[in-house]
């Protein structure tokens, strides 16, 4: 196995701190590290204080082979990333000429005067390379000390991702031999995290040493994230498909997509491969589950329309379900979701209805249906059936798993 590349990340603000600004910096330069064969070793946010600066870059340079810094280069006092650097290397700030020809240039570019506080922008420490800033006027640094890379660069996100496609990467690129690093995420829904792990206990064990396994879960869905690192790409990627196929042997029901596969989207494609249209009647979804399902460019092709039943008498008015079903079972039933099912498919003239009937939450619960109670149902022209579902008492959460659960069963169905 080859020897992995290590990077640390650190981005420099108090504002970041305080939470006055989302830290997108860092999230970004690990998707594009990740490409070129970079692994990331840590993250760390530390604001406008000096000597924290220094302790972090003294904790990095030991543990990592690049340091990429975000942040602190601004023309004004708060920025101290200059300073800071140039103390850690134990240089002094000098006038650099080609930054100080990119400064001009740009302000000339926009009309202006160069100001003695943007040409202070242009003293970099000595020791360092520097690095054009085509988008602003900060220019960035590349520092080498004991084999180590470090480089700093403006923290505005479209100045900082200009300059890494640019100059860092390709850089980054020339001076490393990287390992080639690829990932295959396996989508699964239906599943809790500790029956998953269970199911496929054996099959993780016996995992090659190039090929790590991360469990990311989601709100109700699962992604196995397998990662194989090596020399060879080719090699690499039959490796992981080889296992995504044993995978599907051992679970093959609760494998909904692969990589950026998106459940409403798969469920979708089925629809169209089948030429099937669907609509939805929905009570404790609200109009949720419509949502979802027309978020897929091109879901007007199989999806028709929603009725919102929030009120039992539209779901007797509008769905045709039997007042007796209500006063005998109740509006959270199974007889009642199946009526909704059959009623809104018969109503829009589909092939497939499905509904929603639920006590969301966080009130509105009883010792015999409590907050989380919630049935599902499915009809077409050969079955209709309806599905129970125990969830929990955050109304939002239980919307949406609702939702996630009734794409499940159409898809079961669908494949089955």
């Amino acid at each position: 196995m080859m020897e992995k590349i290590l990077a640390d990340i650190i981005t420099i603000g108090d504002e970041i701190l305080y939470g006055q600004i989302i830290d997108t910096n860092s999230q970004w330069i690990s998707t594009e590290l990740d490409k070129i064969g970079v692994s990331v070793f840590r993250k760390t946010a530390v604001g406008d204080n000096k000597e924290e600066i220094l302790k972090i870059l003294k904790e990095s340079e030991q543990r990592s082979d690049i340091i990429l810094i975000t942040g602190g280069l601004g023309p004004t006092s708060d920025d101290i990333t200059k300073p800071a650097l140039a103390e850690y290397f134990n240089s002094k700030l000098v006038l650099n000429q080609e930054a100080l020809e990119d400064v001009t240039k740009f302000f000339k570019s926009k009309g202006k005067d160069l100001s003695e506080l943007n040409r202070q922008q242009a003293f970099l420490p000595d020791v360092c390379r520097f690095i054009s800033n085509k988008s602003g006027t900060a220019p960035g640094m590349w520092f080498e000390k004991n084999g180590k890379i470090l480089i700093s660069m403006p923290g505005v996100p479209f100045e900082m991702k200009a300059m890494m496609q640019q100059e860092v990467l390709p850089k980054i690129t020339q001076k490393f031999t990287m390992p080639v690093i690829l990932h295959k995420m396996v989508k699964i829904v239906g599943i809790g995290e500790s029956y998953l792990s269970e199911k496929i206990a054996d099959w993780e064990h016996n995992l090659t040493s190039d090929i790590k396994l991360a469990y990311l879960p989601h709100l109700g869905e699962i992604t196995l994230r397998l990662t194989a690192t090596g020399a060879d790409k080719e090699e690499l990627r039959l490796q992981l498909d080889k296992e995504v196929m044993k995978l599907r042997g051992i679970i093959p029901n609760y494998i909904f997509g692969i990589d950026d596969d998106v459940l409403a989207k798969v469920v979708g494609a089925m629809l169209l491969k089948n030429k099937l249209s669907i609509s939805s009647a929905e009570s404790c979804t609200g109009g949720y589950l419509a949502y979802m399902l027309t978020t897929i460019p091109g879901s007007s092709e199989y999806y028709w329309g929603s009725v919102v039943a929030y009120q039992n008498v539209v779901k007797t008015n509008i769905l045709g379900v039997e007042e007796q079903t209500i006063n005998e079972y109740g509006a959270v039933s199974e007889q009642t979701v199946k009526e909704m099912a059959e009623g809104v498919r018969k109503k829009f003239g589909t092939d497939i209805g499905i509904s929603s009937s639920g006590i969301a939450g966080p009130t509105g619960g009883t010792e015999e249906k409590p907050v989380g109670t919630v049935w599902i149902g499915y009809s077409d022209k050969n079955q209709t059936f309806g599905k129970k579902l125990m969830l929990g008492n955050d109304r939002d959460i239980n919307v949406k798993l609702t939702c996630i659960a009734i794409f499940n069963m159409i898809r079961q169905t669908l494949g089955s």
